[in-house]
């Protein structure tokens, strides 16, 4: 069916008033038809709990069976070396399949049992070289895996405490948000004398594609990071570097965005996360510890062919349509964002270039991301550094679909961690560069807070 598509405009506020009270005519951010299309002309119009499973629009048929191939790899649970089918996983891991890292192809819930199969883990380094990227913990590697083959014992066992802290309206409405606190125990042989632990949850992989099409220029259009217009906003690239083409690139993807390209994403997970070797790392990250070997390992265990496929299909993997723009309540709360300062780090509208995959070429995109790595102030700070990320330091999530997350993944956890368990609490752990809009979110009324949620809800 062909798809109706509207020029975009830019958004126009109709009134000027302060953001820090309500009026009987509050001003709306400008309606326009083409705010749906948060991908673009391949936006997905699904909004079930299999919204972030559909390809993109626009696919040949070739390349939907492509796709379909990596949906199935995608999902499918891997078991130990020596098997006949999904043969090779460890012998050290974190999860036996790729959708049970990102459900529905969604967001990871935090789990109750840290030390299970779960989309949860704990990246571990002995400090950072900026052009190669963190130094391996002797004995660990990068990543830490709680999870071993039968006969194998896991590397470590993870395990997190909180704190209580408070945030605290203008109209004295308090929020009590928990801090974690992570540490490890039971490894396999004594840590080193010093690491840096730093905690992920799995995020949603819809999109990847068109965010890897953003021209560098584009993305580099948006750095400051002297904050040259004094905005209070200094957002930098990180450089990367690519182990497949031996050379340091943008980084894009991850949470501090340390790597450069989807088919290295996905490498990197299937060695790290699965244990499987692939083209791009042949070798499993645990091949040379004394825990690390279970007799079995033979090889590439990822043939290239499904090492493309599940590269493609995470690439062509559709956006959902944003909802309800024309509600009044999304309309203020759409305002409010630009006017306290949330999309100067989360750039609503973005171009696509050229590529060989033509769905995915010169699109307009809203995902709300600069793709630039921002301090968030020590509240959130992991104290690792990665690459040229600091410890204080995250790249801006694309928030597009962050409304469906009940919808498709049943939870709402948030933030690289998932302490944030509602999206107001996400906001208020919001420090460094983003302090300036927490603290006018925090002097909002509480009808005007109630707002800005229902926009975040509407994307």
């Amino acid at each position: 069916m062909e798809r109706l598509i509207y020029p975009l405009s830019a958004l126009a506020l109709l009134f000027s008033v302060s953001c820090s009270e309500d009026t009987p005519e509050p001003p709306l951010a400008d309606y326009n038809i083409s705010n749906y299309y948060s991908g673009g002309e391949g936006t997905i119009f699904l909004q079930s709990s299999h919204a972030f499973s559909q390809p993109i629009g626009g696919l040949s048929k070739q390349e939907e069976d492509v796709h379909t191939d990596g949906d199935a790899l995608f999902d499918a649970i891997f078991v130990t070396a020596g098997n006949k089918v999904n043969s090779g996983i460890g012998p050290l891991y974190n999860n036996n399949s790729c959708n049970a890292c990102h459900p529905n192809d969604g967001r990871a819930i935090f789990p109750k049992d840290l030390n299970t199969t779960t989309g949860f883990f704990l990246r571990i380094s002995s400090g950072n070289d900026p052009i190669m990227g963190p130094i391996d913990a002797k004995g660990f590697g990068g990543q830490l895996q709680q999870m071993a083959v039968p006969g194998l014992k896991p590397e470590v066992k993870f395990r997190v405490q909180y704190s209580p802290r408070v945030e605290t309206f203008a109209d004295g409405t308090k929020v009590v948000l928990q801090k974690p606190t992570y540490s490890v125990y039971d490894p396999y042989i004594p840590l080193p004398a010093s690491y840096e632990l730093s905690p992920r949850l799995a995020m949603p992989v819809i999109g990847l594609g068109l965010l890897e099409y953003i021209p560098e220029s584009e993305i580099l259009s948006y750095a400051d990071p002297s904050d040259k217009n004094g905005d209070e906003i200094s957002g930098r690239p990180n450089y990367v570097w690519n182990a497949e083409h031996k050379r340091t690139e943008l980084g894009r993807f991850g949470w501090k965005a340390n790597t450069s390209t989807v088919r290295e994403q996905t490498a990197g997970a299937m060695a790290n996360d699965m244990g499987l070797s692939n083209p791009i790392f042949p070798v499993e990250p645990c091949r040379n510890q004394s825990n690390g070997d279970d007799g079995k390992y033979n090889g590439i265990e990822i043939s290239p062919s499904q090492l493309d496929a599940v590269e493609f299909y995470c690439q062509t993997l559709g956006v959902p349509a944003r909802r309800n723009i024309k509600d009044n309540g999304v309309r203020r709360g759409e305002y409010l964002f630009t006017e306290l300062g949330c999309a100067l780090c989360h750039i609503p509208t973005m171009k696509t270039g050229s590529g060989k995959i033509k769905a995915l070429s010169n699109q307009t995109i809203h995902a709300y991301t600069d793709m630039l790595l921002h301090d968030m102030g020590d509240g959130l700070a992991d104290n690792r550094s990665d690459f040229l990320a600091t410890g204080n330091e995250w790249k801006t999530r694309p928030l597009w679909g962050i409304g469906l997350t009940v919808t498709v993944n049943n939870h709402e956890n948030y933030l690289h961690d998932g302490r944030a368990k509602t999206l107001e609490e996400a906001i208020l752990w919001h420090g460094g560069e983003a302090r300036t809009a927490k603290d006018k979110y925090k002097a909002l009324s509480k009808t005007d807070r109630n707002n800005l949620i229902k926009f975040l809800r509407s994307l």
